[in-house]
Formats: structure tokens, C-alpha cells, sequence
């Protein structure tokens, strides 16, 4: 009875957790490759520089795994081909429990991104996790042959097929247009400058000993007889800016981050002109034309002053460009060109360059808000 209850504990367990998770990650896969990129940026100088070789393959090889990750999870809660996926779940958890430990060891990287931008973990915390999920991986991977599947072959082995389907379907949308579900501290609906601010000031718990007792107090306590031993502060998860690394610097090396925040103010996300899409420029173009003398159009680069200048020429482009950093420039937008709008710091509008808006929908926006 007992083992019965294990089971089906560790089969919904570990099985709704991996769906739970490959769902986030599905729902941004342009995340999950900046993710991979910097793991594999920190293989190269501390394993091999034959990563290099991986990083331009990030976002084919995150889609695989983000897809993977949710196969294994429908597959265990309908124990298809128990041994094939049980081998399958020990083999990528193990692999899981590497990038975490790593990261949480040697810190490495500050966030795994096991659950996106939605579920914030840190390498411990994730570390943890994964060492508590590997239990339940374990029990499923002892046990996988005498597991009988709930469905019979044909409808098991649909369901699977489907699932890869809708899987890589919904995964190449959300990488063409934008996630369905925005967790980012630049949402539409967020106010930058606030989100540059810490939610809470430090509140900070002393510890200190006195007569041979331990007590705790909110102040430091400069008492006779009474000595400091330790202190920690209790709202750590409050005290830390959302938006920590948001900077905008002209060609001139002149500070214009607050420049943004004033006014009406259509930024054009180009991180990278080298891989920009040139697909829709020319709506781009046409827009930046029509909202001249209506609202501020300006680029946003990480790419050389040489290269933007360029690019510019090539294309037209009569606006300003600024620069900010090229990992700044991807969570502000995931597109390459993208497009938003900014009204006194205020993010109205988000929109990948498939998705380039019309001028009287910039302005109906700006009006309105």
C-alpha cells in the first residue's frame, strides 16, 4: 500500500513538475537560449573551447530539450514506454543536477532559469531541488518495469505525437511573435524608473549574547556586557531593484537613461545588427516616418557605433541610436528588431517585428494612457 502511494506520488510529481516547467520555458524559448548561452560562454573558459562551437545553436537546442522536458512529463503520467523514459528522465536529470550544482558550487550562474522568469530560484535553491526531485526520479527509474502503461500503444504513442506537435507549433510561435505571458520587469503595464527601486529598505535581525543567553534584536545593541554575534537580514527578497543593470549611453559616451523615461519614446531593440531580422524594417522605417514630430523614435543597441552606422544607411533608418547592453536589450524585448513604447517611463506596447504596429496605434495608445 505504501509503495502504491510512492507510485503515484513520484509519477504526478515528477511528472507535473517537468510539464509545469517545460510550459514556462515553452512559453519563452528565447530565454531559454540566453540561458544556454551563458552556461555555455562559462563551459568554454572553464571546460572547452569546442562550446563555442554550441553557442549559435542555443535556441535549436533549448526548443529540443524545452520540448523534451514536456514529453517525459506526459509520458510518465501515462507510463508510455516506462524503460525508454525512465532511462530518458535519469539521463537529463542528471544532467539538470550537474548545471545546478555547478552553478551553485562554483557561482557560476546566478539563475539556472529552470522555471523562467516566472519562478525566481537561486543555484542553491534550484540545486536543492533538483536533488530533492532526483528521489522521486530514482523510485520512477527502479520501478519503470513493472509500470503499466495507461493507454494502449496506438493511443499512447499518439498522444506522444501529438504532444511533440503542439509542443514545437507553440514554441515557434512564441519565438516569431513574443511569450504568451510576459513575466518580465518590462511588461506591458510596468513603470521602469519604479522598477529600478528597491521594494522594501534592509530590515536586519541582530544577534547578540548576554549573561550567557542568546537574544535578538531590530537595533545594534552597544549594551555592557553584551556581545555582537552574528546578524542576517530578513526581507533579502525585497530589498534587491527588479531592474538593477538598465543604462543608455549616447554615441558621445553622454548618460540619456533618463531621457527615456520622459515623454512619449518608441525604442527599436536592435541588440545585434549582425543578426537582425531585415525581414520588416521597412515597416519599421515607415513608422519611425510617420511618428516624426509625434513621438520620439530612437534605436537601442549593443552593437558597435561602425556597425549601427551601417546598418542605418542600408536601411534608411533616419533615427537616433543609443547603446545599452545586450543582455538588457533581450529582456526588454524578445526580438531582434523589437518594438516598444514608452510613455514618462511607462511601457505601454511590446511588439516583436512580425507584429510591427500601425501609427494610429502607437498614438491611440499614447493618447490614451
Amino acid at each position: 500500500m505504501f509503495n502504491k502511494i510512492i507510485d503515484q506520488f513520484s509519477r504526478f510529481f515528477v511528472g507535473g513538475l517537468f510539464i509545469f516547467s517545460g510550459l514556462i520555458k515553452l512559453n519563452d524559448p528565447i530565454g531559454t537560449e540566453i540561458k544556454l548561452e551563458e552556461y555555455f560562454e562559462v563551459f568554454v573558459q572553464d571546460f572547452s573551447s569546442a562550446f563555442h562551437y554550441f553557442i549559435p545553436w542555443s535556441l535549436e537546442i533549448g526548443m529540443i530539450m524545452i520540448v523534451l522536458e514536456l514529453v517525459i512529463g506526459v509520458a510518465i503520467l501515462i507510463y508510455w514506454r516506462m524503460n525508454l523514459t525512465a532511462w530518458t528522465l535519469l539521463l537529463l536529470m542528471i544532467f539538470f543536477t550537474f548545471l545546478t550544482g555547478y552553478s551553485a558550487i562554483l557561482e557560476k550562474v546566478t539563475d539556472c532559469g529552470c522555471f523562467g522568469d516566472a519562478i525566481k530560484l537561486t543555484p542553491w535553491e534550484s540545486f536543492i531541488k533538483d536533488l530533492v526531485l532526483m528521489v522521486f526520479v530514482l523510485h520512477l527509474f527502479y520501478h519503470r518495469k513493472k509500470y503499466v502503461p495507461m493507454l494502449r500503444t496506438r493511443e499512447g504513442h499518439t498522444i506522444i505525437l501529438a504532444t511533440i506537435a503542439i509542443c514545437f507549433s507553440l514554441g515557434i510561435y512564441a519565438i516569431r511573435h513574443l511569450p504568451f505571458i510576459d513575466f518580465r520587469a518590462y511588461r506591458i503595464g510596468n513603470v521602469i524608473p519604479q522598477q529600478m527601486i528597491a521594494e522594501e529598505q534592509p530590515i536586519i535581525e541582530y544577534t547578540f549574547q548576554k549573561d550567557g543567553k542568546e537574544i535578538t534584536s531590530s537595533k545594534y545593541l552597544t549594551d555592557a556586557g553584551t556581545t555582537y554575534v552574528s546578524s542576517r537580514v530578513l526581507n533579502e527578497d525585497k530589498i534587491k531593484p527588479k531592474i538593477t543593470d538598465y543604462a543608455v549611453v549616447s554615441p558621445d559616451g553622454e548618460d540619456k537613461t533618463k531621457y527615456t523615461f520622459e515623454g512619449a519614446r518608441l525604442l527599436i531593440v536592435i541588440y545585434d545588427v549582425h543578426k537582425a531580422s531585415v525581414e520588416n524594417i521597412s515597416a519599421i522605417q515607415e513608422l519611425t516616418k510617420a511618428l516624426d514630430g509625434k513621438v520620439d523614435c530612437f534605436v537601442l543597441t549593443s552593437s558597435s557605433a561602425e556597425a549601427m552606422e551601417t546598418f542605418r544607411h542600408e536601411h534608411q533608418l533616419a533615427v537616433p541610436y543609443y547603446f545599452s547592453d545586450a543582455t538588457v536589450l533581450k529582456t526588454i524585448i524578445r526580438a531582434n528588431p523589437g518594438i516598444a513604447l514608452w510613455k514618462d517611463g511607462k511601457v505601454l506596447g511590446n511588439w516583436h517585428h512580425n507584429d510591427t504596429p500601425s501609427t494610429a496605434e502607437v498614438l491611440d495608445l499614447v493618447t490614451k494612457k
